[in-house]
């Protein structure tokens, strides 16, 4: 059985829900195409004639034309001069990577939906545009996860091989001019192999004080948040890095970068945010206090006994990541005397 998360059968959050027509699995598609996306802090989120009504409806506080909901500004980057709010780590690209990753869940679902009624023809339609999304979703990810890099060290290395092989050519044939050109060119190639491998290898070695699910909490805006997602270093526009003054944290943008789900409660304008490892804590204590958001049911089983969330399946195998085991502490000699 194909696993997902029907977007049709997802809880609400407070007054915010995400919902699609109940049989909208049943229309034969069109040729795959994202029609609109908007901010999750807008109105709503349309997607293609693929699923008929995949609405984000926000919270009505969070809409941009409510200025009375606007956040305090005032907060300092450390060592930054500009003060900035916590909007300036709001992601769009961030948002759409999480709404992207709640459409690959329903078309699977979609796809299982369909197999059950027996309307084969459409559970085939279904499966090719679900294949078309993964195989996007799959670029993407390994483009930020270094394996571009890897690809490009590869083939920039076997270049450099036809190029020696053409070099010595050149020398037996006694074609200087054409040999130093060569030997400018294997340069220039390896100089470009190195960085990019250096790039990859970066990527690889990755590691990660946060885990998904786990809650924090913003070391500088104080709000709480969750993870949902992980980069091994910035992967945000120039102009995003800008915004939020980057290059002004202590560890720059060759930190790894997490997706967080913000409590709208203290955040109403803050959905999303991609955050620097260095600006977030581990609460000193376990949070089993109330969390609210729209995308919770959609991403977590629920909460375990320490206070962070339990991610779905899915959202594991996304980021490769085991599942967490809350370590058990067996009973002493005491307790067990007491007992």
């Amino acid at each position: 059985m194909v696993q997902g998360v029907s977007l049709s059968t997802l809880a609400t959050c407070g007054k915010s829900r995400i919902y699609c027509s109940s049989h909208s699995w049943m229309t034969p598609f069109e040729p795959f195409k994202r029609s609109h996306i908007e901010s999750a802090t807008g109105k709503h989120v349309v997607w293609n004639k693929c699923v008929q009504s995949l609405v984000l409806i926000g919270y009505p506080c969070v809409s941009r034309q409510r200025s009375c909901f606007k956040v305090k500004a005032g907060w300092m980057f450390r060592g930054g001069e500009q003060g900035l709010d916590a909007s300036v780590e709001q992601s769009e690209s961030a948002n759409e990577d999480i709404l992207m990753f709640f459409f690959q869940l329903d078309l699977a679902t979609r796809v299982q939906c369909a197999l059950n009624m027996e309307e084969y023809d459409i559970a085939q339609q279904l499966r090719s545009k679900l294949s078309e999304v993964e195989e996007e979703v799959t670029k993407q990810q390994q483009s930020k996860r270094g394996m571009s890099a890897k690809s490009e060290a590869q083939d920039k290395a076997i270049s450099i091989i036809r190029l020696r092989s053409d070099l010595q050519s050149a020398i037996e044939n006694e074609d200087y001019a054409l040999a130093a050109k060569l030997r400018d060119e294997i340069s220039k190639l390896e100089a470009e192999s190195l960085a990019a491998s250096a790039k990859a290898l970066a990527h690889e070695n990755a590691q990660y004080v946060f885990r998904l699910g786990q809650k924090v909490r913003h070391k500088l805006f104080g709000y709480r948040a969750i993870i949902v997602g992980m980069d091994p270093v910035c992967s945000e526009s120039n102009s995003w890095m800008e915004n939020a003054q980057v290059k002004k944290l202590p560890r720059g943008s060759t930190q790894p970068f997490y997706q967080v789900l913000v409590d709208v409660r203290a955040e109403p304008d803050l959905l999303v945010a991609y955050v620097p490892e260095e600006n977030l804590l581990i609460p000193d204590k376990p949070d089993k206090g109330r969390f609210d958001h729209p995308y919770m049911s959609f991403l977590f089983y629920g909460m375990d006994s320490a206070g962070d969330f339990i991610p779905i399946k899915q959202l594991r195998e996304k980021y490769n990541k085991p599942r967490h085991e809350i370590p058990f502490d067996p009973p002493t000699d005491e307790d067990g005397g007491n007992a």
